[in-house]
């Protein structure tokens, strides 16, 4: 594996892959992975990660859309919940699966707009940011669950789109904020709301931003950068070295091969940065990063809503694998995959 990907990035020759694209060499790559599994007769997962790949990740189920995912919506772009409480990886996802019903109960309730956009998650028009964190939080009673015991939030602002000439304009909110006001508003809103997750919460260009927002917030929650890091080893090199951020998520197209994706959570883990396994929000119904997040025992996937068999199909594969390894071996991440985030470790 590892000879054929440096064969295709030395065939390539740029740094971003820009001659044969990282999708063609993504393609290769996978392929001959799948090949040498099935030679061996062993699963994906076994096959990449040996006999120590047995954790399931906690879903981070994206069921609300704005930003650029969705017409006249919040700024912010996407809106998830984390069933970090549940036992298993089975009943983390029944528990997302009603939450995400609740949600289209409570959406129906305030005579809102229940059409999904690209990853499965509702796209209502919200007046406000705010609301959107309202309505997830009713939706989560609403199942009968207990907001910040059994089920959590996550945001993904995808801030770069709303960033101009060093300030974020909020634009359904009416106002323009500089970094530190931003890191205020996030460190409000978490006081407020049981939110453990936030990714690309500021720009991909705003580096002081970020190191402000990691002091500022690091040791309660987890801050992932995509934008900022984009799959690169380069990048994430700098944010590991300047404080910026504590986690990576991870995209196999956006770094072209699996050696240097598994290469990628091997260095994030190593400087105590947690690993987000993701999909894309145009996808297939391949499930190579349902097996992918186990076989590195990674800790949290994000594959969207439980909706749209593109999405779904992630977590079935995920469904199969733990029931493949049996109750003994399988171990749903829960708490612990924020092990580098005190305030959350603590409750592993």
């Amino acid at each position: 594996q590892i000879t054929l990907d440096e064969i295709m990035i030395e065939l390539d020759g740029t740094p971003n892959k820009a001659k044969l694209g990282a999708n063609a060499i993504l393609g290769v790559s996978l392929a001959v992975a799948k090949a040498a599994a099935n030679v061996q007769q062993q699963p994906l997962y076994r096959y990449l990660g040996g006999v120590s790949a047995r954790t399931l990740p906690v879903p981070m189920m994206n069921i609300l859309n704005g930003g650029k995912h969705a017409d006249n919506s919040t700024d912010m772009q996407e809106y998830m919940v984390l069933p970090v409480g549940a036992p298993t990886f089975r009943e983390a996802l029944r528990m997302g699966a009603e939450v995400y019903q609740g949600l289209k109960k409570v959406l129906h309730g305030k005579k809102l707009n229940t059409n999904v956009g690209d990853e499965g998650g509702f796209a209502p028009s919200l007046s406000s940011n705010r609301e959107a964190l309202e309505v997830i939080v009713a939706a989560i009673e609403t199942a009968g669950y207990k907001p910040g015991v059994d089920i959590f939030l996550g945001m993904d602002p995808a801030a770069s789109e709303f960033y101009d000439n060093g300030r974020y304009v909020l634009a359904r909110e009416g106002r323009t904020l500089t970094s530190s006001e931003m890191v205020d508003l996030y460190e409000q809103w978490i006081s407020e709301y049981p939110i453990i997750t936030i990714e690309d919460g500021l720009s991909e260009d705003d580096w002081d931003g970020w190191k402000l927002l990691r002091q500022r917030l690091g040791d309660r929650i987890q801050l992932v950068g995509d934008d900022l890091f984009v799959t690169n080893t380069t990048r994430l090199k700098r944010g590991i070295q300047e404080h910026a951020a504590n986690s990576i998520l991870i995209k196999l197209n956006q770094i072209g091969t699996l050696t240097e994706t598994m290469a990628a959570i091997e260095m994030a883990k190593r400087a105590a940065f947690t690993a987000v396994v993701s999909h894309r929000s145009g996808e297939t119904e391949d499930t190579t990063i349902a097996d992918l997040v186990v076989a590195t025992n990674a800790g949290q996937i994000k594959t969207g809503a439980p909706a749209r068999s593109e999405r779904v199909a992630k977590y079935n594969r995920l469904l199969v694998i733990e029931d493949e390894l049996g109750e003994e071996a399988a171990h749903y991440a829960g708490f612990s995959a924020f092990y580098n985030v005190p305030a959350l470790y603590a409750k592993a």
